[in-house]
């Protein structure tokens, strides 16, 4: 079994004495009907004007320097780019970092940024523990396999700030007639609830658990010898396809409690619920 994969505990806790019944269920090609469905699910969420992309921000110990959030106009630059980064001095030394793992015969692991614009103001609650907007998010891009954490904003920076540079500055755009919070520290949420911003969630992959060099230490389950792990079909790294997952995620919990903030029987009734409740936003 790998360690770090399902092989070794899946098969404790359903009682196989192969791993094949595990390690397949476990795979990430599970993801290909998240995203078929969260394709639908972004289709609905653009009548709302919601768009919602990605990029790699992190490949390896290869970290991006960009600091302007992308917006849809920017998806075909990310497209085009091999490692799908939207800044193209790190481009470089990720596909680098890439080729050297795989002459090695090793993995990286990386980080991916999804934001979604246009998010009404509203989704999630600050009253119920289950349905608070960030958490919610949390637990769907924390379910995708081999993700080890999730920020939503800068969380972890902020961690390490004062409360008087930690939080977003809130000021009243007359043009436009709406509130506007100066900055994205908090990531487009506040007490669980869509603030109306760019809401931005960042993922954290480990590198993959199958090696093409195996090296990883591990114990055969029939003999109990030590032993390396073995070797599986394996690429060196996913975290560029990652995004698009996040995105897929994203996409799905947003859809979800548009309609149950918004609700209705057909499309335009649903367009037009959310349509009145913005309207009462604007004075």
């Amino acid at each position: 079994p790998r360690p770090g994969h399902a092989d070794l505990v899946g098969m404790q806790k359903y009682g196989f004495s192969d791993a094949r019944d595990v390690l397949e269920r476990a795979s990430a090609r599970e993801t290909a009907a998240r995203v078929a469905a969260g394709a639908i699910a972004k289709q609905l969420l653009s009548h709302l004007g919601v768009e919602i992309l990605s990029h790699v921000i992190q490949l390896g110990d290869v970290r991006a320097h960009n600091t302007t959030l992308p917006t849809l106009k920017d998806l075909d630059a990310i497209d085009t780019s091999e490692v799908r980064c939207f800044d193209s001095r790190a481009e470089a030394s990720m596909i680098a970092a890439i080729k050297q793992a795989a002459k090695e015969g090793d993995s990286l692991g990386g980080i991916v940024e999804s934001i979604a614009h246009g998010v009404p103001i509203g989704l999630g609650s600050h009253v119920h523990w289950d349905r608070k907007i960030d958490a919610l998010l949390a637990q769907a891009v924390m379910s995708i396999q081999a993700v080890k954490g999730v920020e939503i904003g800068d969380g972890f920076e902020v961690a390490g700030m004062r409360g008087s540079q930690a939080h977003d500055p809130i000021s009243w755009d007359a043009v436009h007639h709406r509130y506007v919070r100066e900055g994205h520290r908090s990531g487009g949420t506040e007490g669980g609830i869509s603030t109306g911003e760019p809401l931005i969630v960042r993922a954290a992959m480990k590198p993959l658990a199958t090696l093409n060099k195996p090296t990883l230490k591990t114990v055969d389950v029939v003999t109990k010898e030590e032993t390396v792990s073995f070797k599986e079909r394996t690429d060196v790294t996913a975290v560029p396809a990652l995004g698009v997952v996040v995105e897929t995620m994203m996409a799905l919990v947003l859809a979800s409690e548009a309609q149950r903030k918004f609700g209705g029987d057909s499309l335009s009734e649903f367009v037009r619920n959310a349509q009145s409740f913005r309207s009462t936003l604007e004075s």
